[in-house]
């Protein structure tokens, strides 16, 4: 299946254009702790005045699984990918955790139908709009 899906599937990694472009135009920047590779026009090609950059995910493409180090240098907001600089992540920074929604481990809020909790009644500052 692995030729079929890169011909086809996109959400499971590159395609097979996608790795012909990228074996014609682009140049491995770095790779993050996930495996995730990033990629820089080797041309000097620009998207709308900024350098022309991407990601080959390693395994399913989720835009969730950049690390932040990544984020800003594939976002054109800093020119110096984090393996040319010494990067300290800040202390508010959180490590990755996959997008669970629509998965039985989705976050469910006090109160949510399909946690199976009830909600608390109105209090009384509620005030039904009617029109005039």
């Amino acid at each position: 299946m692995g030729l079929f899906s890169e011909i086809f599937i996109w959400w499971q990694g590159q395609t097979m254009g996608t790795r012909f472009y990228t074996w014609k135009k682009g140049r491995l920047v770095g790779t993050d702790s996930q495996g995730n590779r990033y990629f820089e026009a080797k041309d000097g090609a620009r998207v709308g005045g900024y350098p022309r950059r991407w990601v080959l995910y390693n395994g399913l493409a989720e835009a969730s699984r950049v690390p932040a180090e990544w984020h800003g240098w594939l976002h054109n907001t800093v020119d110096v990918p984090p393996t040319a600089e010494e990067y300290a992540p800040r202390p508010w920074q959180q490590p990755h955790r996959p997008n669970m929604t629509g998965t039985p481990l989705a976050y469910r809020p006090k109160g949510s139908i399909v946690r199976g909790g009830q909600r608390p009644k109105a209090t009384g500052d509620y005030e039904a709009w009617r029109p005039e």
